[in-house]
């Protein structure tokens, strides 16, 4: 298993997080500090992303990236933002969980 790509993969989905964060936030790049975060950190996740995709397939990064990202997100804009999620959301959430469970534990395009 390559550590150092998962480490560059969790970095760049946490940027992409707070990007998107940030980006609700600069309310239509209107305010400049979260406009700022927003860019910075798109930039950081995509970089950190490229250094993943040395060693892993783009579809299982993507997979990994896109899934927890969608997670954190409804997180993130529930505690930042006040954002509230029914409950289908929720269940579908948990479903993206466990597909990047499945993909973790059993893929063999992950490199385990």
């Amino acid at each position: 298993m390559n550590k150092e790509a998962f480490i560059f993969l969790g970095i760049a989905i946490v940027m992409e997080v707070i990007a998107t964060t940030a980006l609700k936030s600069s309310d239509s790049f209107t305010r400049l500090l979260p406009a700022i975060i927003s860019i910075a950190g798109y930039c950081i996740a995509f970089w950190c992303l490229t250094i993943t995709m040395r060693t892993l397939p783009t579809g299982v990064i993507y997979a990994i990236w896109s899934g927890a990202g969608i997670v954190l997100i409804g997180l993130a804009g529930w505690l930042v933002h006040g954002q509230k999620l029914d409950m289908p959301a929720i269940m579908g959430m948990g479903l993206i969980i466990a597909g990047v469970v499945i993909i973790n534990l059993f893929s063999k395009s992950v490199g385990h």
